[in-house]
């Protein structure tokens, strides 16, 4: 209620919120204009995922169909690369640019690409503060509570850092696939600029999700000051 009924709020949360707007349309249209677009090679993302695999000399990594759209990950858990519905049979130079995305965090993991294992330490702070940093803070707002508000605010810090180390862990996936679709042929090379305009797309929505999250650090702070 509080974040409804404050001005400040909104001053600091706008520009943030249509960012990501603005951000999540721009990949939904690049995917939907590179997913009618054919990779001359015939392969599909599953095939674009094996490829990125074999590079690294990766066999102990499995590649599964996932329901849904634009829901493709990497689980390093279970070391299974799960590939959505319009990718993972898909032979679109859209679907082999995500795919490769995918399989290149899979390349980070068995590299111990230190960006990404500090990702992965850090996503029980990360979780923790998404959803009871922002309660924590206004409760102490309210009552006066001091100690609670910079509880609140320590805890959301842990989601900025997250967002922040995601930036590299994604630019460097991105670089890794479009580097091993071009040496294998998967992709021309004039079919490699609209699998990287993909790529890029995507990369927006994690400039825009840190965006958000470093100005409503910055509104958390100035309501305590």
């Amino acid at each position: 209620m509080w974040l409804l009924i404050d001005p400040m709020y909104l001053l600091f949360a706008v520009p943030g919120l249509l960012l990501g707007l603005w951000a999540q349309a721009y990949v939904k249209s690049s995917f939907a204009k590179y997913s009618k677009i054919r990779a001359r090679s015939g392969f599909t993302g599953r095939d674009a995922a094996r490829t990125v695999l074999r590079s690294g000399e990766l066999t102990d990594v499995r590649v599964e169909p996932i329901p849904g759209s634009l829901t493709d990950h990497f689980d390093p858990r279970s070391k299974i690369i799960r590939l959505s519905e319009p990718v993972y049979d898909a032979d679109s130079i859209a679907a082999l640019g995500i795919a490769a995305h995918e399989a290149g965090h899979a390349l980070q993991h068995d590299a111990g690409y230190i960006p990404a294992a500090i990702r992965s330490a850090i996503v029980p702070v990360a979780s923790l503060g998404s959803g009871a940093a922002m309660p924590l803070f206004f409760v102490g707002l309210i009552f006066h509570f001091q100690a609670l508000q910079l509880f609140g605010i320590f805890l959301f810090a842990g989601v900025a850092v997250f967002q922040l180390v995601t930036l590299p862990v994604e630019f460097d996936a991105s670089r890794r696939a479009l580097r091993a679709l071009a040496s294998s042929g998967a992709l021309a090379e004039d079919e490699l600029p609209g699998a990287r305009k993909v790529l890029t797309a995507a990369a927006l929505t994690y400039i825009a999700a840190l965006l958000q999250v470093l100005l409503t650090l910055l509104y958390m702070i100035s309501r305590r000051r």
